[in-house]
């Protein structure tokens, strides 16, 4: 064959093959757009502060992983709360599709389904590493999207805190007794059983507690642990620090997303999201873990008195918290079926957990 004819033959193989001369490849650009040429603009509401960079950075963490992997045709602008809708609407505004997504906690909305709070957490229940195992493997996230169907919504674990403290007080606690009268912010299941041991709760966003603690509206407040309470002040008007949080030993925050808008995204970009949920979620977690340590010794060098909660604090919310959970199960045969399914992976992680972690931990931990 001729030279001429073979440079002929081959140029026009290469335009039939749709490639370039150019390293016969096509370019990053144009290979993006070929994956999806769908453009996707989502806004997220968020029920935290953008100061609260662990929780907030979640959804910041979502957003960037879902435009890297997306070619930047599918993008999620992020609102933090009171900037599009206020930090306890959100799933009000994701459900009217006022916006396609939102980052929340499901335990701020028991009003509409008390087994709302099995997606966040439930008192004396599951640690982090426990409530990430049910929800992934143990049938949680099944159970909880169930739930969410009925309000038009689809939810994503957006991250977990690990065991949260107990909060700031103005004056020591130190028996049930002291619990009558106490003006609390604290949501959700705990919410109910500090009402139920006589205090006065309130459920107030993360931007409104540290004025109404100053003013005196409320006399204690729980947040989340020493980095995130330390940015909010709270020590600056409240002295006492107390632990755990038996109320929220391992919450996990969500991603909320509106069915239909959902249902409108390519099958791609589903799955993008799908994954960048899951690497947000693992973020948050780690980088709490990472920085309560600094922080905690910060305020304790500055002479914050912190506290173990009594004995027989532990024992009557622990009694009083079964006791609710029980009468909402008697009532509501879908609260039921969650329920069961959750104290069954809490005696059967607590098994586990109280053999070899509680071995290392009880004997490790006093190595400081």
């Amino acid at each position: 064959m001729k030279r001429r004819e073979f440079v002929k033959k081959t140029l026009t193989g290469v335009a039939a093959g749709g490639l370039t001369l150019a390293g016969c490849a096509p370019s990053k650009e144009k290979a993006a757009a070929g994956a999806s040429g769908k453009r996707v603009r989502w806004r997220l509401a968020s029920s935290f502060p953008r100061g609260l960079d662990t929780i907030f950075g979640s959804a910041e963490v979502l957003a960037s992983r879902v435009e890297a992997m997306s070619g930047g045709r599918f993008t999620i602008r992020v609102y933090p709360a009171g900037e599009m809708v206020p930090g306890l609407q959100v799933m009000d505004a994701v459900q009217q599709g006022t916006v396609q997504a939102g980052q929340t906690a499901g335990y701020y909305f028991t009003g509409k389904n008390p087994a709302l709070a099995f997606e966040t957490c439930m008192p004396f229940g599951l640690t982090s590493r426990q409530q990430t195992a049910w929800l992934h493997e143990g049938g949680g996230l099944e159970l909880t999207r169930e739930l969410f169907a009925d309000f038009n919504i689809i939810n994503f674990p957006a991250g977990n805190t690990g065991t949260q403290m107990g909060g700031w007080f103005k004056r020591r606690i130190e028996s049930p007794q002291d619990l009558v009268g106490l003006k609390i912010r604290i949501p959700g299941l705990g919410g109910q059983v500090m009402s139920r041991l006589g205090a006065t709760v309130q459920v107030l966003a993360g931007g409104d507690i540290f004025p109404a603690l100053e003013r005196g509206a409320i006399d204690a407040t729980e947040w989340v642990g020493p980095y995130d309470d330390e940015k909010l002040g709270f020590h600056k008007v409240a002295r006492n620090y107390y632990y755990p949080g038996w109320w929220e030993p391992g919450p996990s925050l969500s991603f909320y997303v509106n069915r239909d808008a959902w249902d409108k995204l390519p099958l791609e970009y589903r799955e993008i999201f799908t994954t960048a949920a899951r690497q947000a979620e693992g973020t948050m977690q780690a980088r709490y873990d990472a920085k309560n340590p600094a922080a905690l010794a910060r305020l304790v060098a500055d002479g914050v008195s912190l506290l173990p909660f009594s004995k027989e604090i532990m024992d009557a919310a622990r009694e009083t918290a079964f006791d609710i959970m029980e009468e909402e199960a008697a009532k509501s045969a879908s609260y039921r079926k969650i329920f069961d399914l959750w104290k069954k992976a809490r005696t059967e992680a607590f098994e586990w957990f109280g053999t070899a972690e509680l071995a290392y931990a009880s004997y490790a931990f006093r190595d400081r």
